[in-house]
C-alpha cells in the first residue's frame, strides 16, 4: 500500500460510491473511508469540500433518492444558507462519493473520475458499476 494518502466520504449503499472505494484499493491505496452518513456534516467542512472542488451547494445535491424533492430543495432560488442546512440535518442529501488527495477533491460521479485524483491506476481491465470499461487490459483509460 501506499503512503499518498486517499479519503472518501461515502454511502456503503451507493454502488458508484463502493465502486470509488474498490478502485481505489484496486491501485494499492489504502483510503481513510468517512461513512458521512453516520458521521453527519458540518456546514464549515461542507464549505470546505465544496470549494475545493469547485462545486456550489446546489451542484452537490443529492436529487434522486433523497428527499430533496419532498423539501422543496430542488425548486430554483433555494437559497445556498438553506441548502447547506438541510444537508447537515440531512446528510443524504449530498451527492457522493467526494474524494480528497493531494491531487484534488472531487465528486466522482461517474466513478471513474477518481482516476484524476490517484497518483497510480490500478490494473486493467477496469469496469464501472454498469458493467462500462473505464481501463483496458493494459491499464489504459476508456472513453
Amino acid at each position: 500500500m501506499t503512503a499518498f494518502p486517499v479519503v472518501i466520504h461515502h454511502n456503503p449503499d451507493c454502488g458508484t460510491s463502493r465502486n470509488v472505494v474498490e478502485i481505489v484499493r484496486l491501485a494499492g491505496y489504502a483510503p481513510t473511508i468517512i461513512p458521512y452518513l453516520d458521521t453527519g456534516w458540518t456546514r464549515p467542512q461542507l464549505l470546505a469540500l465544496f470549494a475545493a472542488a469547485g462545486l456550489t451547494p446546489r451542484d452537490a445535491l443529492r436529487e434522486t433518492k433523497s428527499p430533496a424533492r419532498e423539501m422543496g430543495l430542488l425548486e430554483p432560488g433555494v437559497p445556498d444558507d438553506t441548502l447547506l442546512a438541510a444537508m447537515c440535518a440531512h446528510p443524504v442529501l449530498v451527492n457522493r462519493p467526494i474524494v480528497a488527495t493531494p491531487k484534488g477533491v472531487r465528486l466522482c460521479r461517474p466513478s471513474e473520475v477518481v482516476l484524476d485524483l490517484l497518483e497510480t491506476w490500478p490494473p486493467g481491465p477496469l469496469f464501472k458499476e454498469d458493467g462500462e470499461m473505464v481501463l483496458d487490459a493494459e491499464g489504459r483509460r476508456v472513453g
